[in-house]
């Protein structure tokens, strides 16, 4: 008997100790710093408070759910030991703000149902109204209506139609009414879910004291739908002086949780990017018909590219990430879901993303415009968006109302004030930009503007012109030595004489000692090309046809002062051995055989005029036939 009766003892006894949980102690936490990445952002956390004797659990509440699980580090100080971190989904708050907005959508449903109904009543009395006027001859054929039943009749028409249109205006205002309490209801939904839904993760640290004591921890980890991206303005008061580039950095975050007064630095790296170096395989070369080829794309030529970014629904995805595949190149979309970006020369395909749906890359050759509906990512959803009453509230996270919101602006009043204190840090393998100065930036798709820094850069300028293709010149800034300035391949603003010119892209990625910066289009330097008659002739000589062409170029700098131009144009280059081309007069002009490219570099005095010609000739086989036009 007293065997059975310990295996017993004992059995209880296991089952009890195994069933008591670990106590749960939440503490504040706050955070310190951001280092912002092109693509996601590592936040620095401080956390502070009391620990109990023996083993429990430390609670960190209120953190974004996007929140990179492995990429948790916590360190602690104190008399105790850390045995286990995990990361654990907060559904509380999120139970809490889905039972009100379920609410609110119950609201809308109804409004939605009485304006049907309008709807339907106002189709009922237009029914009405035809009915009435179908009606309206009065007597028959033969015979017409009296006076007294002629005045009858119009008094009931008058009547009826009077009620018909005027119930009708009734219904119409009940249905605008309906569409501002729609909209409102909308709002506040969209507000409860930006200004309460903030706790939807938490940090699980496992600690076992030896006694009661205080505690405080560093905490950092990887957070997701947050990023920035290299921003400039440049400014050019006159070719004379030294150009002026104010640094910049297009800061956005979906992320859940208000970044407040808090530290920012900027790393050119990306943690989302392969880490591992690429392997050269074997090149094996075989026939033709064995050997699949990548066609390559025809290059594409700078410019703008616009659209909207759409949700499944169809509705705008405000803060959705669109980056230049490859570069640094990128923006976020507005409220409306909308977006413009300057593309460089070499831009292939554009890059959508957005949290909790799939990316996706669209090539821009050939397209000003491009617009996307984003796909739902089901894993992600699944992972981060599970609510704790259903999946209605999906959007609770992601729809924010996005704005521009500018910080440290270098505005052409706001110039002299004083200049935002930042670090250049070099690391082994990354470059991070420290700001002196604590930022605030709400999780709301919010686009803000940090100055970085301003430079005054020395620098050199010249006109270039092609005129057979533009008939304005470009003024372009070179700057030696500009790797000094840790600069990032980006969009930039560009102001000459104190006016807007245009926007175009600062190639911080180029090989080349000299930077060249495009600062837009100078009317101011008038140019014309034209096709001479007297040099374009069609002969046949022999079994061969030869064709003669000559061009006049004028050019006049209408500008006060003397400006550098490099003027550049083109004749063919034969590619066969049947067809001949010979260049003929070119004004001094010097010509790349292998491109067949022609350049003139010009000095213009102010108001001073030239005068260039282009002359080529080609012969050909009078079976065959070419486009010189």
């Amino acid at each position: 008997m007293k065997k059975l009766i310990f295996p017993i003892l004992l059995i209880f006894w296991s089952v009890g100790a195994f069933s008591q949980e670990l106590k749960e102690v939440p503490i504040n936490s706050q955070i310190q710093d951001v280092t912002l990445f092109l693509s996601g952002a590592q936040v620095f956390e401080i956390a502070s408070g009391q620990v109990p004797a023996g083993e429990s659990i430390v609670l960190v509440k209120g953190l974004s759910p996007y929140l990179d699980e492995k990429s948790i580090q916590v360190k602690g100080q104190g008399d105790f030991t850390i045995q286990a971190v995990n990361k654990r989904l907060d559904f509380l708050s999120e139970k809490e703000v889905g039972e009100k907005v379920i609410a609110l959508e119950a609201q809308i449903e109804e409004i939605r149902k009485s304006q049907i109904l309008a709807k339907n009543r106002i189709e009922v009395l237009a029914n009405k109204a035809s009915l009435l006027s179908a009606n309206k001859d009065l007597g028959g054929n033969q015979t017409g209506p009296t006076m007294a039943e002629l005045r009858a009749a119009l008094d009931f028409f008058d009547t009826e139609l009077t009620k018909i249109s005027n119930e009708e205006l009734e219904v119409k205002s009940k249905i605008a009414e309906g569409d501002k309490e729609l909209e409102r209801l909308r709002n506040q939904i969209l507000a409860m879910q930006e200004s309460e839904n903030k706790s939807t993760s938490e940090i699980r640290i496992r600690v076992k004291a030896s006694s009661i004591g205080n505690a405080s921890f560093q905490i950092n980890y990887l957070v997701a739908n947050a990023g920035w991206y290299p921003k400039y303005d440049i400014r050019v008061k006159n070719i004379n002086r030294a150009l002026q580039l104010n640094y910049k950095a297009e800061v956005y975050q979906n992320t859940g949780v208000d970044w407040k007064n808090v530290k920012l630095r900027f790393s050119n790296a990306n943690p989302n990017q392969s880490g591992q170096a690429p392997v050269l395989e074997k090149w094996e070369l075989n026939y033709a018909r064995y050997t699949t080829v990548n066609k390559l794309s025809v290059p594409q030529m700078p410019g703008m590219v616009s659209g909207v970014v759409l949700d499944e629904f169809g509705g705008p995805v405000p803060g959705a990430s669109v980056l230049v595949k490859g570069t640094t190149i990128g923006t976020s979309t507005d409220l409306n879901g909308k977006y413009s970006l300057t593309l460089p020369n070499d831009a292939k395909s554009l890059v959508f993303s957005f949290i909790g749906y799939v990316s996706q890359e669209v090539g821009v050759q050939g397209k000003s415009t491009i617009s996307v509906s984003l796909v739902p990512d089901e894993q992600a959803l699944q992972e981060v968006v599970v609510t704790g009453y259903g999946v209605s509230n999906k959007k609770s996270l992601e729809r924010r109302v996005a704005g521009v919101n500018i910080r440290g602006s270098s505005s052409l009043r706001e110039r002299d004030s004083a200049p935002l204190l930042t670090s250049f840090v070099e690391n082994q393998t990354t470059v991070e930009i420290e700001v002196a100065e604590p930022y605030s930036i709400k999780t709301n798709g919010e686009r803000t503007l940090v100055d970085l820094k301003a430079y005054e850069i020395p620098a050199t300028y010249q006109y270039t012109a092609i005129p057979k293709l533009d008939k304005d010149a470009f003024l372009i800034a070179e700057i030696p030595d500009w790797s000094q300035y840790s600069l990032l391949e980006g969009e930039s603003n560009l102001y000459f004489e104190d006016g807007f010119v245009g926007r175009s892209i600062l190639n911080a990625a180029s090989l080349q000692d000299t930077l060249q910066i495009s600062m837009g289009r100078d009317r101011s330097i008038v140019m014309q090309r034209e096709k001479v008659d007297q040099f374009s002739k069609k002969r046949t000589i022999g079994s061969n046809i030869t064709e003669n062409r000559g061009f006049e170029i004028i050019l006049k700098n209408n500008k006060s002062q003397a400006v550098t131009l490099v003027v550049k144009d083109q004749i063919p280059v034969s590619v066969n051995s049947n067809i001949t081309v010979t260049p003929g007069e070119l004004s001094g002009g010097k010509l790349d055989d292998q491109t067949g490219i022609v350049i003139w570099e010009l000095n213009l005095p102010p108001g001073g005029q030239q005068k260039l010609s282009l002359q080529y000739e080609v012969k050909y086989p009078k079976s065959e036939r070419i486009i010189l036009d």
